[in-house]
């Protein structure tokens, strides 16, 4: 199994996995720490989850046990890699996250090598993402714990606990959470490490880091003081230019948060986030147009917003193209909303009409969707005026 993944799976289809899986019983420790590595090997390839999820609970309360047994420090490292793996499930993580495994590995996350704390809290950061679960964080005051490793565990490890911080606070119910971690300074350790990872071009390693500022800022308390924090809207804004989808995207979500402050509004036209947005609307996915409109709705409640939009050479259009019905997974209302706060302007009125707006406009009235009649009237009332002047 060491020469390589070939040879993994060749093991996993002649049945090594049940008998490694027995041998987490033996009475001989080095036996069962041989045996967990074994299976953290079995869990690295992806063919051969299915076979470790087929022992079920049993070797999850295996693994479970040796986080918090006299486990070697490797095979508790092991553990974590394994669990790591298969609690990507609710059930699985249920199973390790309700018999006392998360007080296990925030003590590995505490004191365990570099190495076994960013395996622990990529565990702890399937666990975070169980609604049931997250009152057992706050028990066991991982935030601080979670904190340190965010601010100064490996480059993994700062991951990972974002990424744990980031589900953690995901949610309506999660006020108490965000403020735990606003106590533990994480606005300024969250500053400094998408500073770091804009400085070293960590495309990978920044989006869990979008997400726990999106979640903190949505909470208006947290993010009214980090309206206040010049050093945010710079920062968001370069994510913007990533070429990955996934962190344009996240990035999208922490402007359409940002942005309730009209400070902040003003500034992220300043600085040119209205051309970013537009851009993003041309993207391929469905989500990143959304979210795109969505940041753009917002914007546009800013007068000099609505003038550097009104700029852009394919701002109307594409927002226009938005409105098609065949675009299932688009919300028209955002849309609707950037388009309507621009409808005084004559100019803008007649790009929309060319670029088909009243087409779609209509079967968005016989839809019944919001906003979509009164900006179809403005539009009609429009060409009307311009009959009327000839």
């Amino acid at each position: 199994m060491e020469k390589g993944d070939k040879e993994v799976v060749i093991a996993a289809t002649e049945g090594a996995v049940p008998a490694v899986v027995r041998l987490l019983d033996s009475p001989c420790r080095a036996t069962r720490d041989r045996a967990v590595e074994a299976i953290a090997r079995f869990s690295a390839v992806e063919s051969c989850r299915a076979v470790l999820a087929g022992e079920g609970v049993l070797l999850l309360n295996h693994l479970a046990r040796a986080l918090e047994s006299d486990a070697s420090g490797p095979a508790r490292e092991s553990a974590c890699v394994a669990l790591q793996a298969l609690t990507l499930t609710r059930d699985a993580a249920m199973a390790v996250g309700s018999r006392g495994g998360i007080g296990s590995l925030l003590t590995i996350c505490n004191s365990g090598t570099p190495s076994s704390q960013a395996a622990a809290v990529g565990v702890l950061r399937n666990l975070a993402g169980v609604m049931e679960l997250q009152e057992i964080f706050l028990e066991d005051n991982a935030i601080p714990i979670l904190i340190r490793l965010f601010s100064s565990g490996t480059v993994l490890a700062k991951e990972n606990a974002a990424a744990c911080l980031c589900n953690l606070t995901t949610g309506e119910d999660a006020h108490g959470l965000k403020l735990s971690i606003l106590r533990e300074d994480g606005l300024g350790y969250l500053k400094d490490y998408l500073e770091s990872a804009a400085d070293g071009g960590k495309d990978c390693s920044i989006n869990p880091a979008l997400g726990l500022l999106r979640n903190l800022v949505s909470f208006k308390y947290i993010g009214e003081i980090t309206a206040t924090m010049p050093e945010f809207v710079p920062l968001v804004l370069g994510a913007l230019d990533s070429r990955t989808s996934n962190i344009r995207t996240e990035a999208a979500k922490v402007v359409f948060e940002l942005a309730y402050w009209v400070k902040v509004k003003k500034e992220m036209g300043h600085l040119g986030c209205i051309s970013r947005l537009v851009s993003m609307l041309e993207a391929k996915g469905h989500e990143e147009k959304e979210v795109a409109v969505m940041a753009l709705a917002v914007l546009m409640e800013c007068s000099g917003n609505r003038r550097l939009f009104r700029k852009e050479d394919k701002g109307i259009v594409n927002v226009v193209l938005l409105l098609d019905p065949l675009l299932k997974n688009v919300d028209k209302k955002y849309a609707i909303s950037v388009l309507i706060s621009i409808s005084q302007s004559r100019k803008c009125r007649k790009q929309m009409v060319v670029a088909g707006a009243c087409g779609y406009l209509q079967r968005l009235v016989d839809a019944e969707v919001e906003g979509a009649k009164a900006l179809l009237d403005s539009l009609e009332k429009g060409k009307l005026w311009g009959v009327f002047t000839k």
